[in-house]
């Protein structure tokens, strides 16, 4: 199992949220770049960065996500606001391993389906799940579209994988939803990273044994909660 470190980058910081909430955030770093540094230098291998503000299309941090690419060796899977095929491109062509479509890929599945098979293996989908449904426009609302017929729709095509967040679990620390991990991992047969409520090794050895592919990991590396260099030895 992987274990990625996350930066979630809002006006240029790396913060996290609590559950998801614009209003509630904890600055972690004012240089991304260097936080991203640091979990090379633990071991790292992939990071997960997101952009808060384009994820509610309020701005973005595109400068300081291409400056983060450009320092690190690590393989970087960008996220936030990615909603076209354009976009895909040019994150990639500055050098981004993967991207992330989560508002595109529930709401616009011809978009996604001509995304991952332009870049079969570089796109990911995030499945974030508020109250049993799939939140978009950076969680600020839900969709009635049934996570079963969603999966299977995601299922057909040559993604590299969907990334599960428990949102009610995002920045807790209070351990992972491991009844829908469970309940999506029998769904698909993508590679699935999990997110969402991890606090300490066990948690992260349950979510292994749960069968994700890898777990990504936020809050409580930055509280100290879970040491980068303990994670990557699991």
């Amino acid at each position: 199992m992987f274990v990625i470190p996350a930066i979630d980058i809002l006006g240029g910081k790396c913060v996290r949220l609590w559950q998801g909430d614009f209003e509630q955030p904890t600055t972690y770093s004012d240089d991304p770049a260097a936080m991203t540094m640091d979990f090379e230098r633990a071991g790292a291998q992939r990071v997960h960065v997101v952009d808060l503000d384009a994820a509610r299309s309020s701005g973005d941090n595109r400068a300081v996500i291409e400056a983060l690419i450009g320092a690190s060796s690590m393989t970087v899977q960008v996220a936030g606001g990615i909603r076209s095929s354009e976009q895909i491109d040019a994150w990639l062509a500055v050098g981004a391993t993967a991207v992330v479509m989560g508002t595109a890929a529930v709401r616009e599945p011809e978009l996604l389906a001509d995304c991952a098979h332009k870049h079969a293996g570089q796109v990911l989908a995030a499945l974030d799940i508020r109250n049993g449904r799939p939140a978009v426009a950076g969680w600020l609302e839900t969709e009635t579209i049934d996570i079963h017929d969603l999966i299977a729709r995601w299922d057909a095509l040559p993604l590299a994988g969907l990334i599960l967040t428990a949102t009610d679990r995002d920045g807790t620390m209070a351990g992972p939803d491991l009844e829908t991990l469970a309940r999506v991992r029998s769904l698909s047969r993508l590679p699935i990273q999990y997110s969402g409520g991890i606090s300490s090794l066990d948690d992260l050895r349950a979510a292994r044994e749960a069968d994700a592919t890898a777990v990504i990991l936020g809050r409580s590396l930055y509280e100290g909660k879970v040491l980068l260099e303990d994670a990557l030895a699991l």
